[in-house]
């Protein structure tokens, strides 16, 4: 089964400094009929001005993961981390018993990033972060394993059977993606244009994907993430 997500109808927010898309019901955005896809709660994708952020807020009980567009992201919170990261690398917070954490953008320029919230198997674990910078080409006509379980090898670890994938596919090339039964998967198309099992999905477009494979064609070169993960009962 393969649902496109049309970007023109997700939730929207303009608040002057931040420019929102929500996936699923965030915010003013309320959607009863879209809560969630399996353990994945919250896609956003964010446009944040420079000079400007969120401010120290509590979260937990929550697998949040930052993967930067482009821009700096910088990140800060009360267990002591601070760090930036830029186009490509990700932030990795297991927010648990509980914790306060800020994200700025101190750059020059616009910051574009995806916001994934995952819910985790279990309640109450010790707050945990990390962050990883990626190298570029290590998702150039390839699929980068970005994060996994703690029982797979992907550099970020989460508490949750989800896998998270990028990749950049140069125009005119073709690639493949295998979803197994028993499990399902979201897409995003952040940059660029495709089509996949010939399913047109432009810039910021999304797609459900259940216990189907799918094949992904570059009309122009695209960026693409996934999130691959145990079905939803």
């Amino acid at each position: 089964m393969l649902r496109k997500i049309d970007s023109n109808n997700m939730g929207n927010s303009y608040l002057g400094w931040l420019k929102s898309k929500f996936h699923f019901s965030f915010a003013e955005y309320y959607n009863p009929d879209n809560m969630n896809f399996g353990a994945l709660r919250v896609i956003n994708d964010d446009l944040i001005q420079p000079n400007t952020g969120f401010e120290v807020h509590p979260h937990r009980d929550m697998e949040i993961i930052s993967y930067v567009v482009n821009g700096e992201l910088t990140h800060g919170d009360s267990m002591g981390n601070k760090n930036t990261i830029i186009r490509g690398h990700a932030q990795y917070m297991s927010a648990g018993t509980g914790v306060f954490h800020s994200e700025h953008n101190f750059g020059e320029d616009q910051l574009r990033l995806l916001q994934i919230w995952i819910l985790p198997d279990k309640k109450d674990y010790t707050p945990n972060y990390g962050d990883y910078k990626f190298n570029w080409n290590d998702r150039h006509n390839k699929w980068l394993h970005i994060a996994s379980s703690k029982n797979e090898s992907a550099p970020i670890k989460i508490n949750q059977d989800t896998n998270i994938y990028a990749l950049e596919l140069e125009k005119g090339k073709e690639i493949d993606f295998k979803v197994n039964e028993g499990r399902q998967a979201y897409l995003v198309q952040i940059e660029g244009n495709s089509s996949i099992n010939e399913i047109e999905l432009n810039e910021s477009d999304g797609m459900e994907i259940v216990e189907e494979d799918i094949l992904i064609k570059a009309k122009e070169t695209s960026h693409i993430l996934i999130l691959e993960m145990r079905k939803q009962d």
